[in-house]
């Protein structure tokens, strides 16, 4: 099991490489001068200059790349231009809400789809299952930036059941989490919904039966069990997509994180808080993928063996 996790560790460092690669380019493919788009037309060429010094561009790209790796490396992600905070504190800081959400909105897509999909599979074929696709389909369909405001216009709103932003009690997760999970869901539920109707067709479901398993053991523990693959799979692919769909639904629930702090800072132009931002969000992504290779190793051992 160690050689499998140093493995994928190693395997993790040129992806890692590419990611900084690419965010350390963003500056240097905004159209135009990227100095002068912070500043405003109004800037004198002198405080363009200071600027330009500041952050280190009026240095050959390859010493700017170097330095960026090595500043990355030691966790020193510049400075905001907006607020002269440290990216790296001002990113800590909003950190923990952001995960707050997605780890919410990860729990209500597994509540949901988990059984919903399991149902769905053992009633393949019946209305049960007919009903349990049409309602993954309208959840995959429907978008968070419009599932967002419709929640908050009907529970906020009219209802007045939930507040309607900001971040405090449990009820103020509740309409970001269930915005964020409800795609989630969908996606979650048809893989469970296909991954387990496989898994019932396979001899051994049989063979437990015959030995007098139930059939709820037979389909949890048995045929559930080994459709976990798959289900880990889109779980862990989808925490990126999680984090990526906060973006907006922070936005619209003025959510204190890291999605609402990266528009904020597209807002003003404030280009070392947006490349911080962006390599957070891709390093999870990352750091997920490796997390779910990891516990692939634990669920299959053939797989730590190839």
């Amino acid at each position: 099991m160690l050689r499998f996790i140093v493995r994928r560790l190693l395997l993790t460092i040129p992806v890692l490489l590419g990611v900084a690669t690419l965010v350390f380019s963003l500056i240097h493919l905004v159209p135009g001068d990227p100095v002068q788009a912070m500043l405003g037309d109004s800037a004198t060429p002198q405080d363009v200059a200071d600027v330009r010094a500041r952050l280190g561009l009026d240095r050959p790209l390859p010493v700017q790349y170097g330095a960026f790796l090595s500043n990355v490396s030691r966790g020193n992600l510049g400075t905001s231009l907006r607020t002269n905070q440290l990216v790296a504190s001002a990113i800590a800081e909003r950190m923990p809400a952001t995960f707050e959400l997605a780890f919410a909105a990860m729990a209500v897509a597994t509540a949901i789809a988990l059984p919903l999909g399991i149902v769905a599979a053992v009633r393949a074929g019946t209305l049960t299952d007919y009903g349990a696709t049409t309602l993954a389909l309208v959840g995959i369909s429907i978008p968070n930036f419009w599932l967002g405001p419709l929640m908050a216009i009907v529970f906020s709103i009219s209802l007045g059941w939930l507040p309607v932003s900001g971040r405090g009690s449990a009820a103020h997760l509740i309409l970001p989490a269930i915005t964020l999970g409800a795609p989630l869901a969908a996606v979650l539920a048809r893989m469970t919904r296909a991954s387990v109707i496989e898994e019932l067709r396979e001899l051994y479901v049989l063979a437990a039966r015959a030995r007098g398993v139930s059939r709820f053991r037979a389909i949890v523990r048995h045929a559930f069990r080994n459709s976990l693959i798959p289900i880990v799979t889109v779980l862990g692919l989808q925490f990126g997509a999680v984090l990526t769909g906060a973006v907006i639904t922070e936005t619209i629930f003025a959510w204190p994180g890291v999605g609402r702090l990266l528009i904020q800072s597209i807002n003003f132009r404030d280009y070392p808080m947006v490349q911080g931002c962006i390599l957070l969000i891709a390093v999870t992504y990352v750091a997920m993928n490796l997390l779910t290779d990891l516990v692939y190793g634990l669920l299959d051992p053939r797989i730590r063996f190839e």
